[in-house]
């Protein structure tokens, strides 16, 4: 019953996001801020690396409590062996702690890098992230998602739900950045732009 009210507490609250910090993305044609981090597994993802031997989707998402979130990842790892096979990777972002990482896992089957992104570090450099406001800490809280708990260090702060694909000569070759988390791009609008 706990999940069915914070399904319909998070449907209802997209203005909640759009009440907060305003966030703007980085545009297409800037250069993508490079960045070395951890995944789930302690390997060093380094995005310089990876770019060297395709374009680089880059998925920041909330938590492993957004339904949103988990049905986006779950797409995306349903699909990759069509991004791998356009000459891509793909990384995905997270301000959730690794044990939480291991969550949006178990639930998405997710094969691909997760970063958990200690010290806001690569969200404050792609401007997604934004800082949630008590009000709606307090709320979330009662539907039992404690974002400091979840997020350790990285506090009440989340990302907007963006994707960016970044070309092989490290500029931004596309991306989605709608602060209404509810909005997402769809894979196959993901593969139009590899």
């Amino acid at each position: 019953m706990k999940k069915i009210f914070l399904g319909l507490f998070i449907t209802a609250l997209p203005f909640f996001v759009l009440a907060q910090q305003n966030p703007t993305g980085i545009e297409v044609s800037s250069k993508a801020p490079v960045f070395a981090a951890k995944d789930q597994a302690g390997n060093m993802i380094k995005l310089a690396e990876y770019n060297k031997k395709g374009p680089v989707v880059l998925v920041f998402y909330r938590g492993q409590w957004c339904p949103y979130c988990n049905k986006q990842l779950k797409a995306i790892q349903d699909s990759l062996s069509m991004i791998v096979g356009k000459g891509a990777s793909l990384i995905a972002i997270s301000p959730e702690k690794a044990e939480n990482v291991a969550k949006t896992i178990a639930k998405t089957k997710a094969t691909y890098p997760i970063i958990f992104d200690d010290g806001l570090q690569i969200m404050n450099l792609y401007k997604v992230a934004f800082k949630v406001d008590d009000a709606t800490v307090a709320r979330y809280k009662t539907f039992g998602v404690d974002f400091n708990e979840a997020n350790g260090s990285n506090g009440a702060v989340l990302p907007v739900p963006a994707v960016y694909i970044v070309g092989k000569n490290g500029d931004i070759i596309f991306r989605h950045f709608d602060p209404d988390y509810r909005k997402r791009v769809s894979v196959k609008e993901i593969l139009s732009h590899l």
